[in-house]
């Protein structure tokens, strides 16, 4: 299984989005021990960083063995969907970014993906206007909606699939909405809903 991220999909201004799109995404990948589910807490790994950046995106899960995949036929490819959280050891990612290095660390820590249970794709007749929202504390923090992807599913998943194989189970985070970007601290309480409905809960401990 892969995890594949991708990093600054997301404008306030969907005007923007003309300008910003020039076929370049952003990829990088993450380990499968990042994972955490079943609304889990999650462990604050501070004998590696002090400073981790919370995320929260949409996770498409591939269903199907696809390469080369066309944008049109790109969304068969997704069985299901969930929302997590991409976390980012800020001052790690900083360093190696400083020094030329991969992101491996910064992004592929234990603990760096908690994801909610998935809901079948046939919940989302259009991928293009699915909202979703991060509450910490309870407060609102996030709000998203996928009309201000700069690239859609559709084009994530064509794009990714030039360069690698997509297998059953693979999972892709599609970015952050612009705005609300912070830093976790331990005893967070992180609550994140897909179309008002709550599917991850748990807190950083």
């Amino acid at each position: 299984m892969k995890i594949i991220g991708i990093g600054k999909n997301f404008v306030t201004d969907k005007s923007e989005i003309a300008s910003i799109k020039d076929g370049h995404q952003l990829i990088f990948l993450k380990a499968d021990s990042t994972l955490v589910t079943g609304n889990k807490d999650v462990v604050y790994p501070s004998e590696i960083t002090n400073q981790i950046v919370y995320e929260v995106e949409l996770v498409a899960k591939i269903g199907k063995v696809g390469k080369n995949i066309s944008e049109t036929d790109a969304p068969s490819y997704i069985s299901e969907i969930a929302v997590g959280i991409d976390y980012t050891a800020k001052d790690i990612l900083t360093e190696n970014r400083e020094k030329k290095w991969p992101w491996a660390l910064g992004k592929g820590f234990d603990g760096a993906s908690p994801i909610s249970d998935f809901k079948p794709i046939f919940d989302f007749p259009n991928l293009g206007d699915i909202n979703f929202d991060l509450k910490i504390n309870g407060e609102q923090i996030q709000v998203g909606n996928t009309d201000y992807m700069i690239y859609n599913f559709s084009e994530i998943i064509a794009y990714v699939s030039k360069y690698m194989t997509l297998n059953p189970g693979d999972l892709i985070f599609t970015g952050t909405p612009a705005d609300g970007i912070g830093l976790i601290n331990k005893g967070d309480h992180l609550q994140a809903s897909i179309e008002g409905e709550l599917l991850l809960d748990f807190k950083m401990i």
